[in-house]
């Protein structure tokens, strides 16, 4: 103890006169407030840190803080983008799947109903030389039926005469012909 209040009154006297320096060449500053300022630290070996080297150790740790701050700024933009994706994809996979779903109910309830279609075109046919009222309310309904299967996108691939493709015919069976030319 005794030790430290000597060291604290050699610091304490050692500020004040460099105070008094100050104030005795230049007159008009401000002094410094010699009370509020500490101590040097001193360690448990007795070793008193000089300013300089505590700022050195101080700026050392503000710097590494600062670089560990940069580095776990970094990891959360990459989170934060990396999350931005997956949602951005998780929205196109379930528009594309609803698309999908769609389709396919579409295309069931329109296979379901090609039938009747064949059915109104098979009447058509049996009833060609035929003029009657029966035969206008078929042609009728086989047009109503047509554009309401139009509406949800069904429409009539020309068949006859046209090579066959397979992205748009489907075949049936397969006939020797003269007519039609081999693929």
């Amino acid at each position: 103890m005794n030790r430290m209040n000597l060291n604290s009154l050699k610091f304490k006297a050692g500020k004040s006169k460099r105070v008094m320096a100050q104030t005795d060449a230049k007159p008009n500053l401000e002094t410094e407030d010699v009370e509020h300022e500490l101590p040097p630290a001193e360690t448990d070996d007795g070793y008193v840190e000089s300013s300089a080297q505590a700022e050195a150790a101080s700026s050392e740790t503000a710097s590494d803080e600062l670089q560990k701050l940069k580095a776990e700024r970094d990891q959360l933009f990459d989170r934060l983008a990396r999350l931005q994706a997956e949602f951005d994809n998780h929205r196109k996979r379930s528009a594309r799947e609803q698309q999908e779903f769609r389709d396919y109910a579409v295309a069931n309830a329109v296979a379901s109903l090609l039938p009747v279609m064949d059915s109104l075109d098979l009447a058509l046919k049996n009833s060609a030389g035929q003029k009657s009222e029966i035969r206008s309310g078929v042609e009728l309904v086989r047009k109503q039926f047509a554009d309401a299967l139009a509406k949800l996108g069904l429409r009539e691939i020309p068949a006859e005469g046209e090579p066959f493709d397979p992205q748009y015919h489907q075949a049936i069976e397969m006939v020797e012909s003269d007519k039609v030319p081999d693929h």
